[in-house]
Order: structure tokens, then sequence, then C-alpha cells
């Protein structure tokens, strides 16, 4: 709790860095807008041309879109920071973080806002509340529960493997354009309902990139689709427990990285 608490008391003094600049902070906002806005457009354009993708019509892949925008900019506010991981090992500001008396990850977290990733979250939110009265979902509470919790999933699975990347910077000096490239694949991949593709991409997009964890497999449960799944249906609904089990793996994993770190300062 003390570690929470600490970590809003920075996030709100970052906020307020960024929004001094106004100009700035606006064209963050509409700047990640623009971006999730482009990614719906080019998927309706597909649907125009074909009628649906995979047996998934335009509605129901409104709602797997929204969830997985939700979750990524549910993940990417609070870690955006975590992209300048190589930044901070090779100037060794890290030092500084390892001397204070605050966990050196709410340190790395909190260095700064990025305002495009609140833009990613009103989009995405947009997105989802479009995706949820047009898909066709009856929104018992359950399936509100389950909604909640893939969201929280989603946002745990794609963090967990951003913060592994990371942590290899300690060993590497170097893990952005890794971290980039994981990007690439979530959003590349995470918007179109992963039976599209072939048995060896859903294979990897299962187990060695768990992104069908982050939003397809409770979008399937939703929708009442599990029948199209390679894996059981409970699986699937279980998918944001796999999203706690590899957060908790991967700050294992940060802790332990740690030891290898070595200033490049003097």
């Amino acid at each position: 709790m003390r570690a929470l608490r600490m970590w809003a008391i920075l996030a709100r003094a970052a906020l307020r860095a960024e929004m001094q600049h106004r100009v700035h902070f606006f064209f963050g906002l509409l700047g990640g807008l623009a971006v999730q806005g482009m990614g719906l457009v080019f998927i309706a354009t597909i649907l125009t041309r074909f009628g649906d993708l995979g047996g998934w019509t335009f509605q129901e892949i409104l709602l797997l879109y929204g969830m997985r925008l939700t979750a990524h900019a549910l993940w990417v506010i609070p870690f955006a920071s975590l992209f300048q991981i190589t930044h901070v090992v090779r100037s060794a500001e890290f030092d500084r973080y390892l001397v204070r008396p605050l966990n050196p990850l709410i340190q790395l977290m909190t260095r700064r806002m990025a305002i495009v990733t609140i833009g990613h979250l009103i989009g995405g939110v947009a997105i989802l509340a479009a995706g949820m009265v047009r898909s066709g979902v009856v929104w018992t509470p359950v399936n509100v529960l389950l909604l909640i919790a893939a969201l929280a999933g989603g946002a745990l699975t794609e963090m967990s493997l951003q913060l592994a990347l990371a942590s290899l910077a300690f060993r590497l000096h170097s893990a952005t354009e890794l971290m980039l490239t994981l990007d690439s694949v979530f959003n590349s991949f995470g918007n179109y309902p992963i039976k599209i593709f072939g048995p060896v991409a859903r294979w990897g997009l299962t187990t060695v990139f768990p992104l069908a964890f982050a939003a397809y497999f409770p979008a399937t449960v939703l929708l009442d689709r599990t029948d199209e799944l390679w894996v059981l249906p409970w699986i699937a609904a279980a998918a944001p427990a796999v999203g706690v089990i590899l957060a908790a793996l991967a700050y294992l994993f940060w802790r332990a990285q740690i030891r290898y770190y070595s200033s490049s300062g003097n």
C-alpha cells in the first residue's frame, strides 16, 4: 500500500509537469486518439470489403478491439517509462534509484508521464463502450465482472512481457528495441480474432507470446464463441489469472536482474 501511495503521488507530480505545456498536452491526447481511430478505420475497411473476418462481424470485432486497446492503455499509462530503460541504464541514472528509499521500479515508472497514453485510454474506452452496446452481449453481473477482470488481466499480461524484456537491460545494456518489437506484435495481431491465423501462429501467440490471453480468449467467452478455440473453454475463462501469474513472475525476474546492474558513471 505504501508503494502504491508513493506511485500515486509521484505520478500526479509527473502529470502536472506535463500539463504545464498545454499545447503539447493537447496534441499528445490528439495523437493517441488518432492512432486508435486509424486502426479502427483500417479494420472497418477490411470488413466492408469482405463482410466478416474469420466469421466475426464488425460488431464483435469492435468489442475485441476495444478490450485490447483499453487493456493496453491500462498498462502503458503507469509503465510507459519502461521504454526508456536503455537510456536510464546507460546514463547511470539508475544509480540514483538505488540509493533512494523507494522501490527502483516505482521511480522508473514515475520518471515521466506519457500524455499520448491518456489518448489511448480515451479512445480505447470509447471503442469498448460502442462494442458493448453493439456486440449483442447480455451484460449480466457475471459478464460485467468477467469484462473487468479481462481488462485487468490483459493489462498485466502485456505489462509482464514488457517488464521481463526491460529487465534484460541490466545485462545487455539495451532493451528498448526488443520492447518496441513486442509492442508491434501486440498491435499487429492483438486487434484481430486469432483464429484467422495459421496453426503455427496460433500456437506462438498462445505460448511464446501469450497474446491470446490479453483479449481474444475473454472476448470469445463473452461472445459465446468458445467452440472455435484450440484450448479448453475454462482456460479461456481463466485468462485474467494468467495475467496475474505472469506479472508476479516478471517482477521476480526484474528483482533478480537488478543484481547484474553495473553503473556506467564515475
